[in-house]
């Protein structure tokens, strides 16, 4: 670990002193210099204007505590930098349990024992794998390319393996669905016949001045899938490939492999003939969604390597510009993703339904049997409640557009069943099975299920 990190797990919270002796493990120390400059700091406002992590003074130091977000940025620039990893304390967990009746958690835990870690990156090809469009799946990291690069080691990487596996995901549906065709240009040196128009400068450099008087060069165009967009999506995939080769401890790695296994023969008559000025400018059809996605991560990686396929071979020790992940839009995706698992609610789930400002993670329109589902990226639910999300989901089903929705009149006084699905991670089910939901017992139709998420051994 460098000696300017500070590393945080999910709920782990450490101290900053000033010029303190006799660190315990969840402390540190700056200088005089150093902590006066954390009285004007205020970290990010980002996902829905929320901060990624908790940052506030009490008495004599400062607390910081990771959120639900995972990601690195400075707290000093150049000095001090807040690196959260995805990891969670399974004490943590336990201690909901203590304090059930309580609204605010009694004790801190920051043992490192009985951590777990969470696998995002499973996640994310699940999603992938789905039926979800590529419109939800966007805007899951932020990251501020014009900020000082944060130095790290390659194995604590989440940044670029994240953004590997997001282009993959989406190059892979698109490789299902065929590679697009389009009009481009052809520039070449032609025999005893002429096409399309003739390129007079080259022409009389290549042919004229060398005596090759049968040679006209000439630039036409062709219909196919050789095409500027599938040039760059070929780069970026070599680069992937490149990264992924030289990154021993890259996640999932087997799985990713084959994913671009299957995306690779759907390139090999695709040239990478396109200029380096060509990646930096690439544009996209709107009509072809997916294209505009992938060539928006693949504009991420390539940036993130400099545009230099050397840069994607390095290890040990990289630099990488601060970011932060949505780990909570992600495991709405995962819970969407398992959703659709159900085939026989395929065309009753609403995602994103909205109305009024308000905004429904599901929607499942079954008539008296419909429900509202809202996924929390919290844990303490195993043990515990939030009365605010409890409010918030009610809300929702109070809405006429909603209750419209699902077949209801105004005179029909039936209450809609809200469910909130979080994540657990101890069992052995995956599935959402909603016979095993349970009632959140201080209200009327609340219920609650928890659905395990994927752990690196």
């Amino acid at each position: 670990m460098y000696n300017n990190e500070i590393l945080l797990k999910e709920h782990y919270s450490v101290k900053i002193y000033k010029e303190k002796q006799d660190l315990d493990k969840d402390e540190h120390s700056l200088s005089v210099n150093s902590f006066a400059l954390l009285e004007k700091y205020q970290p990010k406002k980002i996902f829905n204007n929320i901060s990624p992590f908790l940052f506030q003074k009490k008495e004599n130091c400062y607390h910081l505590q990771a959120d639900y977000y995972i990601g690195a940025d400075w707290l000093i620039e150049g000095e001090k930098f807040v690196q959260v990893e995805p990891k969670i304390n399974q004490k943590h967990i336990e201690n909901f349990e203590k304090n059930v009746d309580s609204e605010e958690d009694k004790t801190e835990i920051n043992e490192t024992t009985n951590e777990k870690e969470i696998d995002f990156v499973k996640m994310l090809l699940d999603v992938y794998a789905s039926e979800i469009q590529t419109q939800y799946t966007t805007d899951l990291v932020h990251i501020f390319w014009n900020e000082k690069p944060i130095p790290i080691e390659q194995k604590q990487d989440t940044l670029t393996p994240f953004l590997v596996v997001q282009f993959l995901g989406i190059l892979k549906n698109i490789v299902r669905k065929g590679l697009k065709k389009s009009y481009y240009k052809v520039r070449e040196n032609l025999n005893n016949r002429v096409k399309g128009k003739i390129l007079v400068g080259t022409h009389i450099k290549q042919n004229v001045l060398k005596n090759r008087l049968t040679k006209t060069f000439c630039e036409y165009q062709v219909f196919g899938e050789d095409n500027l967009e599938n040039q760059f999506l070929k780069k970026v995939l070599q680069f992937c490939f490149h990264y992924i080769e030289n990154f021993k401890g890259f996640p999932n790695k087997e799985d990713v492999n084959q994913i671009i296994n299957y995306c690779r023969p759907a390139f090999e008559l695709i040239s990478t003939d396109i200029e380096q000025s060509e990646l930096k400018n690439i544009k996209y059809n709107p009509f072809f969604k997916e294209y505009k996605e992938a060539i928006q991560i693949g504009n991420l990686i390539l940036k993130r390597f400099s545009y230099n396929i050397s840069m994607a071979t390095q290890y040990e020790q990289i630099e990488i510009p601060p970011f932060w992940i949505d780990m909570p839009k992600l495991f709405e995706l995962y819970v969407y993703k398992k959703l659709l698992e159900n085939k026989d609610l395929h065309s009753k789930i609403h995602y994103q339904f909205g109305t009024h400002g308000n905004q429904l993670d599901f929607l499942i329109s079954n008539g008296e049997n419909s429900l509202i589902i809202d996924a929390k990226y919290k844990l303490k639910y195993k043990y515990r409640y939030i009365h605010e999300d409890i409010r918030q989901v009610s809300g929702y089903a109070r809405l006429k557009k909603v209750r419209e929705k699902i077949g209801f009149s105004e005179n029909n006084d039936t209450h809609i069943d809200c469910l909130i699905i979080y994540p657990k991670t101890e069992g052995e089910i995956t599935e959402i099975n909603f016979s095993q939901k349970e009632n959140v017992k201080p209200y009327y139709k609340i219920f609650k299920l928890g659905i395990k998420i994927p752990l690196n051994r």
